[in-house]
């Protein structure tokens, strides 16, 4: 029996570890699900000339479908650092899946203070430039292991950096989308190269 119980606790702790690896990718889904399904009860948004936290403003109606989207998309942003954190053999990687787990916080604060709030332009901005940090900062921790593997962040950050500063965006909505694409790719990226190794609470890949 206690050799039986350890082994479905082993499984619990795979299946809890493989979830973790691909919890990035899940964020973005389940943020584009919440918000195609709040785009649906306000018509009147416009991709090309609203933000996607119109959707969750004062002006929206059922503006909860659009921030309890965020605080989940925000738990398995969390999930993602920490399994960062458990696949780093740096201090640097550890870091940067530190400012990522920070993001994952900025991300579920633009759900708690929505459009329309005094903190929400703040806790908005500040959600991308910690998630992008983070991920080039695990990528600089991890260089000795894979250089492509940090030329792929690299890309990512600055693909961000520029698109911001250099696109002329029709919308909020426009250079958001944009933005997360970009992150979607680098947690793809993450589960390209770690794909489901070593999945154990203290295992690293």
């Amino acid at each position: 029996m206690i050799v039986g119980g350890s082994s479905t606790m082993s499984r619990v702790f795979v299946f809890i570890r493989g979830v973790m690896r691909v919890s990035g990718v899940i964020a973005s889904a389940v943020f584009w699900v919440f918000t195609l399904v709040s785009i649906g009860y306000n018509e009147w948004f416009d991709f090309y000339r609203h933000a996607f936290s119109d959707l969750g403003g004062p002006r929206a109606s059922n503006p909860w479908v659009y921030n309890v989207g965020l605080l989940i998309a925000s738990f398995f942003v969390l999930l993602l650092s920490i399994d960062m954190m458990l696949v780093s053999r740096t201090r640097v990687g550890v870091v940067g899946a530190s400012y990522l787990s920070v993001s994952a916080v900025f991300l579920a604060m633009i759900g708690i203070f929505p459009s329309g709030t005094y903190p929400h332009r703040f806790v908005s901005t500040w959600f991308f430039i910690q998630a992008f940090i983070g991920f080039l900062v695990y990528g600089l921790g991890e260089f000795r292991r894979d250089l492509g593997y940090l030329a792929g962040f690299i890309a990512v950050f600055m693909a961000g950096l520029l698109g911001a500063l250099l696109v002329k965006w029709p919308s909020a909505a426009a250079i958001e989308a944009y933005e997360i694409i970009l992150l979607t790719l680098a947690s793809i990226l993450y589960v390209a190269k770690h794909r489901f190794q070593n999945l154990t609470l203290h295992g690293q890949a």
